[in-house]
């Protein structure tokens, strides 16, 4: 042991010689970490927000009653159940604004008849409040969990306002409570929300039987036919995962590259070090407490980074997740030790993996290492043609899984797809990495017959620049593969995002052709499209219900419209039977995109649907898009869903064609006259840039992760070529004293860099756009459900081009003055050795 801190010590001296490349290592380490890092502290937190929503609302243990009508339960329902013996708890659910423009999801619990599932983990059973007051008793207690306490500014007793200047309830902070989430006694949150008598739900524990007196009058929603907090969005922090695994990589290419330079270098001195008695076990143990080492101190550091960008991201990720799912998760970050553990944890193995031909190298390094370089290019074409083998065969097991995919969903794939298609695109790109050094040195190879043609002297300074090209391959293949990797991510990603905001655009422009939309109250929609038709003679008015129901055990929404040819114009259908609108006017109805692929159907099929009339058995007479839907759902014609469920059930709403001129007119008269508030009216321009800012924020992440792998992947580059400075000084003396200038070698190392990135960008153009269907044609059809048409913008391939020569450009240039400001002196003592 004593002899290895010695050891140890020389092993280390390298870096002292060379501090540039132990930077350089330490920068991939850090950058690596800090990426992953960030991201899955992005997705602990997340799922421990998911775990304390479940948990707090009792998880599969406690069900829901509705009545069977679909109608608003009140305390009524609540009083007919206890007194039949069900033993039902009432629950009130809101949003409620601050003063500081703050919203809050306020849940009103009845603490004496709460099932048991839930009181350990709501905080408020069997508890006696310290603060002027009991849990259920004036002036109540507001319990939220501490990271939306801290989140807020808010301490114990502070009574913090509402925006109409109410006081809530005394704050309790208390553990295990859902983020962004308030819970008081039902009385007060009945209060604060203005509910009167009206209530949200009716929890009854899973294994408490209905009696058949008041069974026939109540729907019964069991715990597990639900989706869990947290089910819609897995595919979304599943992307962040994917995005982060590959900033992983992209950071450790960089480490890699660095170890390989460093490498080279000290294998003389590996030699040497085996030649004056040291063991291969003590060389070996000495190298891997090394890169333990330089492991430890980068995670760590990636890890304090990681923990940085989560806290940067984090508010947009909650946003979005809020935006699009429904789903609350705690915008400020809270390290968890899994957090810790997965970032360190991850970073180290990528680290040692990195550092794996390092460590085969010193264990078999020969003592007479020196006298082999001359078969270094032998072994390097070697190596290049198995990488090519290796890298083909991916490709192809990429593309055989893609077509599997293709195909009808089979048994071997039943919920593992969404993993396959991921899988997909890891193959088609690490296979593409391994295959560029090969595709690089062939196309080297080609360009060195047509340098012939121009004269002598220029033809042999081409060739030689070209060959010279091909030896700088090895060192800077792993750099070049990183760059391939991140352009056709960055060109992948950016493809599928501006497909789907044209066809989301595009779909938006036909589904929200209303000019102002109108959500009146159940008591008055009869009368305000009453009024509208009378005073509105040129304009269309469109009454539109939106339901629950049941698709077999599965819950979807209804929506139900009027069949005319101004619904025909503006529903775009996917696949369809023949004449569809006709179908649907008889009974049919239409599916979207996503029940048709959770459920397997297709147009002609048969779907049982839960109707308060019974279980109906309708024809399925087309499918539709439906962008930004978590969730599956069917259309119905608006009579039809009339004769099924009564007129006071779910929600409705009043469509305006033809009132652009004047629709802030006829939304002030409809205030006025009918009392409406400016939250139940909308127009389109306000409602498109609502969807518009949904969509932006659903991507900006994406789009935040993409850009900062495509920044590690140019400093991936630009550090390996400042560190072959040393390496290329050798190559280059002989030249320097062969009568060519430093101006001319300097311009000829930057001509090189430019060629080799130009065609790692050529090669990332065909594996950008087969990256971007992938990501149309399999990850957002197994993740969300929604399959996009391919869009290629010839403007982004250039974009990619460019980028690529930028860094090409920056890295050249730097590289090259160093060169020309070289004195002579340092290129004569080259020549010692």
């Amino acid at each position: 042991m004593t002899a290895r801190f010695p050891l140890c010590r020389t092993l280390l001296a390298h870096y002292r010689r060379h501090p540039g490349q132990l930077a350089m290592t330490l920068l991939g380490i850090i950058l690596a970490g800090a990426l992953y890092s960030g991201v899955q502290t992005i997705n602990t937190q997340a799922r421990d927000s998911f775990a304390r929503a479940e948990s707090m609302l009792g998880g599969q243990q406690v069900d829901r009653l509705q009545p069977a009508t679909g109608q608003q339960l009140d305390q009524d329902d609540f009083v007919r159940l206890r007194r039949a013996g069900v033993p039902v708890s009432p629950l009130v659910r809101g949003e409620i604004t601050l003063a500081d423009g703050h919203s809050l999801t306020l849940l009103g619990l009845d603490l004496p008849t709460l099932p048991p599932a839930m009181q350990p983990d709501a905080g408020v059973a069997n508890e006696t409040g310290t603060l002027g007051g009991s849990f259920m008793q004036p002036p109540w207690q507001l319990r939220l969990a501490p990271d939306s306490a801290q989140a807020l500014g808010w301490h114990e007793k502070d009574r913090p306002r509402l925006a109409d200047g109410r006081r809530l309830p005394p704050v309790v902070i208390q553990s295990h409570l859902a983020p962004e989430t308030a819970v008081t006694d039902i009385a007060a949150a009945a209060a604060l929300l203005d509910r009167g008598h009206r209530i949200d739900a009716l929890l009854l524990p899973h294994s408490a039987e209905l009696p058949p007196t008041v069974a026939g009058g109540y729907q019964r929603i069991n715990a597990e036919q639900g989706l869990a907090p947290g089910e819609l969005s897995a595919s979304f922090r599943l992307n962040l995962t994917a995005m982060g695994l590959l900033s992983l990589v992209v950071g450790l290419f960089i480490v890699h590259s660095a170890m390989g330079l460093a490498l080279s270098q000290r294998l003389e001195s590996f030699a040497v070090l085996r030649a004056i008695g040291v063991s291969r076990r003590a060389l070996v143990t000495g190298v891997l407490i090394e890169l333990l080492g330089l492991g430890l101190i980068g995670a760590v550091l990636g890890l304090a980074g990681g923990v940085a960008l989560a806290d940067l991201l984090m508010p947009g990720v909650a946003r979005t997740l809020s935006s699009l799912y429904d789903e609350r998760v705690a915008g400020a970050v809270i390290l968890t030790p899994h957090a810790i553990a997965s970032g360190l944890g991850m970073t180290l193995l990528g680290t040692l993996t990195a550092g794996l031909t390092t460590l085969r190298h010193a264990a078999g390094v020969n003592v007479l290492a020196p006298a082999h370089t001359a078969f270094e290019a032998r072994g390097g074409i070697k190596r290049r043609r198995q990488l090519a083998l290796l890298g083909i065969m991916m490709i192809l097991g990429a593309l055989l899984l893609w077509w599997a995919l293709n195909g009808p969903p089979g048994d071997f794939l039943a919920g593992h797809r969404l993993i396959a298609a991921f899988i997909v695109v890891a193959g088609l790109l690490i296979g593409s990495a391994l295959l560029l050094p090969a595709l690089l040195d062939g196309a080297i190879t080609l360009l060195i017959r047509p340098a012939a043609r121009f004269g002598a002297e220029r033809a042999a300074a081409l060739q030689w620049l070209l060959a010279d090209t091909r030896t700088q391959l090895p060192r800077l293949s792993l750099a070049l593969a990183a760059l391939l990797l991140a352009l056709s991510a960055n060109l992948g990603v950016s493809g599928m995002v501006g497909g789907f905001r044209m066809t989301f655009l595009d779909w938006l422009d036909q589904r929200l052709a209303a000019d102002l939309y109108v959500h009146p109250p159940a008591a008055s929609v009869v009368d305000i499209q009453r009024w509208l038709d009378s005073q509105e003679k040129s304009a269309t008015v469109q009454r539109v219900r939106q339901l629950d129901s049941k698709a077999g055990d599965r819950p979807v929404g209804v929506r139900a419209l009027p069949i005319d040819t101004l619904t025909q114009r503006r529903w775009p259908l996917l696949e369809t039977i023949a004449v569809p609108w006709q179908h649907l006017e008889q009974g049919s109805l239409l599916i979207n995109e996503q029940l048709a692929r959770q459920l397997r159907k297709a147009p002609g099929d048969s779907l049982t649907l839960t109707t308060p009339k019974g279980r109906q058995h309708v024809l399925i007479a087309g499918l539709y898009a439906d962008y930004g839907n978590p969730r599956g759902e069917v259309t119905l014609a608006l009579a039809q869903a009339d004769q099924w469920w009564p007129t006071d059930t779910g929600t409705t709403s009043l469509m305006l064609y033809g009132v652009t001129d004047h629709r802030q007119d006829i939304a002030h008269t409809l205030q006025q006259r009918f009392g409406l508030s400016e939250e139940r009216m909308i127009d389109q321009p306000s409602l498109r840039h609502r969807a518009q800012q949904v969509f932006e924020r659903t991507f900006a992440i994406t789009r935040a992760l993409n850009a900062l792998t495509l920044g590690v992947a140019a400093l991936a580059l630009l550090s390996s070529l400042l560190a072959l400075g040393r390496w290329r000084r050798a190559q280059l003396a002989p030249l320097w004293a062969m009568g060519l200038t430093r101006r001319w070698l300097a311009l000829a190392s930057a001509g090189q860099i430019l060629l080799l990135s130009l065609l790692t960008a050529l090669l990332a153009l065909p594996l950008g756009v087969a990256l971007n269907q992938a990501l149309v044609a399999l990850i957002n059809v197994e993740a969300f459900g929604w399959r996009l048409p391919l869009h290629v913008f010839p403007l982004q391939l250039l974009g990619s081009v460019m980028v690529a020569l930028l860094v090409a450009v920056l890295g050249g240039t730097l590289t090259a003055i160093r060169l020309w400001r070289m004195p002579p002196r340092q290129l004569l003592e080259e020549f010692r050795s």
